[in-house]
């Protein structure tokens, strides 16, 4: 289901529907900036914002529901010379050649079982605008950085990122440690699935 038909309140930044990630170009699968996930994963993460919004802060989403097609996309990419631009950005200190084998990309992902989520934390304003909290690394920065106990970002970050970890872990979800983003609902109701349908 659509994850705006639970709660539009969550701020959503579907970047995998345009030019804005590692890749630099629309991933295939992707034909709209939609966040479609499971139903429990989605009045999951609604009930995050709930709780959050008593802090004045909510949820930003950068991936949910990831088509199987999408999976072999990145997999493609992954064996295409490396673009300097990209590299510098995403994972300057990590051989493209190695994204798979260290495991920053996978030959199957939790996305595409419905219940995964990529996620911040913003601060909201009295506009209805919203600012990212500082998590240390961009999402999908492919770097030991981006662990969510790594050391070697600052305090602000490490307590941003267990602010996330512990609201989401409180509503069903648990962390992937390699990537302080990237969270599946403990209880997905789709455990094997793989599934390949587009994002519309």
């Amino acid at each position: 289901m659509a994850l705006d038909e639970v709660d539009p309140s969550i701020a959503t930044e579907i970047r995998y529907a345009g030019r804005d990630n590692f890749v630099g170009a629309p991933i295939d699968g992707y034909e709209a900036p939609r966040c479609l996930l499971s139903e429990p994963a989605a009045r999951g993460l609604a009930a995050v914002q709930e709780e959050l919004r008593g802090s004045g802060l909510g949820l930003l989403v950068y991936d949910c529901y990831r088509p199987r097609r999408a999976v072999e996309h990145f997999l493609r990419w992954s064996r295409e010379p490396a673009d300097p631009r990209a590299q510098a950005e995403y994972f300057p200190n990590v051989p493209k050649a190695e994204l798979v084998a260290r495991g920053y990309l996978a030959e199957r992902s939790a996305h595409s079982r419905g219940s995964a989520v990529d996620a911040t934390l913003v601060r909201r304003d009295s506009w209805g605008g919203w600012h990212p909290l500082d998590m240390g690394t961009p999402h999908d920065f492919f770097d030991p950085r981006s662990h969510t106990d790594s050391a070697d970002v600052s305090p602000e970050a490490r307590a941003n990122r267990r602010r996330l970890r512990d609201v989401m872990q409180r509503h069903g979800f648990r962390n992937l440690p390699e990537e302080w983003w990237h969270y599946v609902l403990a209880n997905e109701p789709y455990p094997g699935a793989d599934l390949d349908v587009p994002v519309r």
